[in-house]
């Protein structure tokens, strides 16, 4: 195959967050660095700590309730939400001059709409007196938006979105579709929150990942979805906006535990590395030094998986020294879960998608701040914005089960 059919393009964004409906929303809460969890409207949620990073009531969808008949519950809503967003952005709305068999999608989830069953079982008011699937995720933003490709929801935990995007890299690769809308998307569930407040791993304040005084995650809303697409498809329809490039996907699993990660990061730092050299193999050496130590590299910036978890964040900063070597202290952070909480089976798109607003601003933003950095992760999180001249931004996703996956964005124009 030509390069222009196996190089993928980012062509299309869409978001809703706790900082609004939008992309423009986001990137502005971006550069607020501001944001709070608020309690949970849930009288049933008897737990420690009932709170996440909601979507604000005024930015909730309308219209999505249901699909041919079918209750949809909230993160159904919300992928269709950001779907809508990413193909207008695309210029796919209604698919128009568009072969709809050709075109893919893949939407992740943690809980799906398990909302809609837990409030049946709560003997709360039901508005549909019908049984639903509890995942059906992407057949629902594939039936609205009409795509007759490949339609597959993953769900393999908190990297399930990066492994999406990493599957719509695939798909078009191969040549089984030329467009693809990919990414994740999480709701309010009282039995995952519950869960995690019985695990002891929610933060009684806010999410601060690789804070010295972090006691945890917290949980976030919202949906993400990028439309990914073939260089030749893109340039057939006369795209006018690329975002940026997906340069470089890898894949990895700990096979170690059910919910901790392998203390020595092994599988982490293969994912990593993968990414890197598949995107250029100047990005990663065998000796674990990127190019680039005396100064700014072709990686610019990296968004870590980093939940504010004790251990979790230890690892993945010790595995960033480890692969980055003397450019580690150089190269910045920009941490999304200190700004949106942890979103889950969404938190891989979010990451790639504030990745390609930091490629196609050039600029990165500043992060929340989240006091003292603990020792053990010495990383590198700018509270000023930082204008970005490097080609290239690295993405983390890591999940229960040992799942990993990394991702290399690049700039558009390289």
């Amino acid at each position: 195959m030509s390069a222009d059919t196996t190089d993928v393009l980012v062509t299309g964004l869409g978001a809703l967050s706790c900082v609004g409906s939008g992309t423009g929303a986001l990137w502005r809460g971006m550069h607020t660095a501001r944001s709070a969890p608020t309690r949970v409207p849930d009288p049933l949620a008897h737990m420690d700590h009932p709170h996440m990073y909601l979507v604000p009531e005024a930015d909730l969808p309308v219209g999505t309730e249901e699909l041919d008949g079918l209750p949809l519950g909230r993160a159904s809503q919300f992928a269709i939400e950001a779907a809508r967003e990413a193909a207008e952005s695309a210029g796919l709305a209604g698919l128009a001059g568009v072969d709809p068999r050709r075109v893919a999608v893949a939407i992740s989830s943690g809980m799906g709409d398990s909302d809609l069953h837990e409030r049946r079982r709560a003997g709360e008011p039901a508005k549909h007196d019908r049984w639903a699937p509890v995942f059906p995720v992407a057949s629902a933003v594939g039936a609205w938006l009409g795509a007759q490709g490949a339609n597959t929801s993953l769900s393999n935990a908190c990297a399930a979105s990066g492994y999406a995007l990493s599957v719509a890299a695939d798909l078009i690769r191969s040549g089984e579709a030329d467009v693809v809308l990919a990414g994740g998307t999480e709701a309010y569930s009282r039995t995952a929150l519950a869960c995690f407040n019985r695990l002891g791993a929610i933060d009684p304040e806010r999410c601060r990942p690789f804070a010295a005084d972090r006691r945890g995650t917290i949980f976030g809303e919202g949906a993400a979805v990028l439309v990914l697409e073939s260089a030749a498809h893109a340039r057939a329809r006369g795209v006018k906006t690329v975002y940026a490039r997906l340069a470089g996907t890898g894949w990895s699993c700990d096979a170690y535990h059910a919910t901790a990660p392998e203390p020595g990061g092994a599988q982490i730092e293969r994912a990593m590395r993968e990414a890197l050299r598949e995107a250029d193999p100047a990005l990663d050496t065998d000796a674990g030094t990127a190019p680039g130590t005396a100064g700014p590299g072709p990686l610019g910036f990296v968004v870590p998986h980093g939940t504010g978890t004790e251990l979790n964040d230890v690892v993945e900063a010790r595995a960033l020294s480890a692969v980055l070597g003397e450019a580690a202290p150089l190269t910045p952070l920009y941490s999304v879960k200190a700004l949106l909480g942890h979103t889950g089976g969404a938190a891989g798109a979010f990451a790639a998608l504030a990745a390609v607003l930091v490629l196609h601003h050039k600029t990165l933003p500043p992060n929340v701040p989240v006091g003292a950095l603990d020792p053990e992760c010495e990383v590198p999180l700018p509270a000023e914005p930082t204008p970005m001249t490097a080609p290239y931004g690295l993405v983390n996703a890591y999940a229960f089960g040992g799942n990993n996956v990394s991702l290399v964005l690049q700039e558009a124009s390289s």
